[in-house]
């Protein structure tokens, strides 16, 4: 984990020196490389559907509505994993009731949508004030206990949640067990009518967050938050108070992965208790896994490999599906420890002495 963390200076000093707009082009070749196709993927799909543009901006139903649907999951899964990935991977605070971060902006936006008919802005900003109240909450126990106990905490935090939204006092609102049904989100929101617009709305969000968190690692704040992963103690000695640095990245963890659950309400039919189930941190905790613990991008990578392997397999071998998963997922950990993008940034420097090898040999041959 440190090898990997030992980047984030090197990409400080890259931002810091290159200021002109061709270096920032090729350093980030990849990244912009992959938006501009996020961006033309529904286009292209209908083009070789041999789909009008009319009948795409009309929002018929094709092959390209189909892969705007599963792209949308794969963003919101993306901005969720990368909410984790903060907390987890550059702080290094292990949780185990992530989901209920997710869990609360999705629910919340059902049920003031739904059953008490509010505007969606209202509806937004309660979303964003309940993410705030509930990273206060777990922070409230950081001064106390961290590490593992830390975890248990807040899995019985999240716990007590998912039994509440399954409750049968609270169904006429949470659905209990058979889920929150019936939402109708705004028209402009409404990905069923509108999909196109919300597929590039899903895909703004996850771009702002991921260059915000990105700002946010390379900022002062969020190297002492490295340094917290590292060793607290011996930052708590340098005269930082870590129980703050811990805290802000709760709240915008909070903020990040409530505003991703919103989007998911809009997204889907019907909101199920799974959502806020420790089953749903997993999901998180395996998707920054495969992408790469602490690298951000490494969590958007993970997300769309995650989830296209569950549609994928589950689509061809039904049930059977759940152990080759597992299987891959072994394999991940036991041959890629870094996962995907952090063993690529552990051997692009080797790479790149092959590179200038074969460069020199060429030139003398």
């Amino acid at each position: 984990m440190s090898k990997v963390a030992n980047t984030f200076p090197e990409q400080t000093e890259q931002i810091a020196s290159g200021s002109g707009s061709p270096s920032w082009l090729r350093r980030n070749l990849t990244g912009v490389t992959l938006l501009v196709a996020m961006a033309a993927l529904p286009f292209l799909v209908a083009l070789l559907d041999g789909q009008s543009l009319t009948s795409l901006l009309a929002n018929k139903a094709s092959a390209s509505k189909f892969v705007q649907g599963l792209a949308i999951e794969i963003f919101i899964l993306a901005a969720y994993a990368l909410s984790y990935d903060l907390i987890l991977g550059v702080t290094g605070l292990l949780s185990f009731g992530h989901a209920m971060f997710f869990a609360v902006g999705a629910y919340l936006t059902g049920i003031m949508l739904k059953s008490f008919h509010w505007s969606f802005g209202a509806t937004l900003g309660l979303v964003i004030v309940a993410a705030v109240m509930q990273a206060l909450l777990f922070a409230v126990v950081l001064p106390r206990v961290k590490g593992i106990t830390f975890a248990l905490v807040t899995l019985g935090m999240a716990s007590v949640f998912y039994i509440v939204i399954q409750s049968q006092e609270l169904i006429q609102y949470t659905g209990a067990d058979v889920g929150l049904q019936g939402v109708v989100p705004p028209p402009f929101l409404n990905s069923a009518n509108n999909r196109l617009t919300f597929y590039f709305i899903a895909l703004v969000y996850l771009v702002l967050v991921y260059l915000f968190y990105r700002r946010f690692v390379n900022s002062p704040t969020g190297r002492v938050c490295v340094a917290l992963r590292e060793n607290e103690e011996r930052t708590r000695m340098l005269g930082y108070n870590t129980f703050y640095f811990k805290l802000i990245t709760l709240i915008i963890s909070s903020l990040t992965a409530a505003l991703a659950g919103c989007l998911y309400t809009l997204h889907q039919p019907i909101v199920t208790p799974s959502i806020a189930s420790l089953q749903y941190t997993v999901t998180a905790l395996l998707s920054i896994l495969i992408g790469g613990l602490g690298t951000l991008s490494g969590a958007i990578i993970g997300a769309g490999v995650y989830r296209l392997l569950d549609y994928g397999l589950s689509r061809y071998l039904g049930g059977n599906s759940t152990f080759i998963i597992g299987v891959i997922y072994i394999a991940f950990v036991l041959f890629v420890p870094y996962g995907i993008v952090g063993t690529w940034q552990q051997k692009s420097f080797q790479l790149q002495k092959g590179r200038e090898r074969l460069r020199r040999l060429l030139t003398r041959s």
